[in-house]
């Protein structure tokens, strides 16, 4: 199977998880739940002894994150204001990054660690790949610096897949321990987390035959 054809099917199996992960969003988004995604991130902070991070309103959609700069949980508009499983499961897995921060969690210490670095790799990695591709007879070794920043992105996305899961089985045990979530909703929780730790995975695998192609390109050159 050549290069190609491996970026194709990864380009496909991203838009069709992207798809699902929108559908099962919408999906779940209309089973309701008595609190909003805001007083779920409130209540799960609370009760694992955790003080001092914001928990704010943001604009997109699926664009829930937390910044350990700020110590804040960015809930998108749908998510803070929603009162269903798919807010509930969505703010429960950005707290779960929260607990990790503060608990010291090996990979995402790691992940932060690297954020500085990554952040200039990705800045720069394709000027540089596409001026070794370019001056590949005068000064190879830049393309193998281009093919190095490239593995660091490639890294960091690796770590990144233990880190997005360990905040979903986080948010999960938490929901299903405290009442939130039921034995019927409980799986539609975790479906709908799994759906997107799916696009980390994907993003991961994309980014790993990217740098075996720039390596066989290397090598043959």
């Amino acid at each position: 199977m050549s290069i190609w054809t491996i970026m194709i099917l990864v380009m496909l199996a991203s838009f069709i998880v992207q798809a699902l992960l929108q559908s099962n969003f919408n999906k779940y988004s209309q089973v309701p739940l008595g609190l909003t995604g805001a007083q779920v991130a409130e209540k799960m902070l609370r009760e694992n002894g955790i003080s001092g991070v914001r928990i704010t309103c943001i604009e997109g959609q699926l664009t829930d994150h937390f910044d350990p700069s700020q110590m804040s949980v960015n809930l998108s508009e749908s998510v803070y204001n929603g009162r269903n499983v798919a807010a509930a499961a969505v703010a429960a897995h950005e707290c779960g990054h929260v607990i990790q921060h503060a608990t010291g969690y090996a990979p995402l210490r790691l992940r932060s660690a690297m954020v500085p670095v990554v952040s200039f790799a990705n800045r720069t990695v394709q000027w540089v790949l596409l001026l070794g591709i370019v001056l590949i007879n005068v000064t190879p070794a830049l393309l193998w610096f281009g093919i190095a920043l490239f593995a660091l992105t490639t890294f960091f996305s690796l770590v990144t897949l233990p880190v997005e899961l360990n905040a979903s089985q986080r948010a999960i045990q938490w929901l299903e321990v405290t009442g939130i979530t039921d034995y019927e909703t409980t799986p539609m929780a975790k479906t709908a987390l799994k759906w997107a730790a799916y696009t980390y995975i994907i993003a991961a695998i994309g980014s790993l035959a990217t740098l075996f192609y720039y390596i066989g390109m290397a090598r043959r050159r």
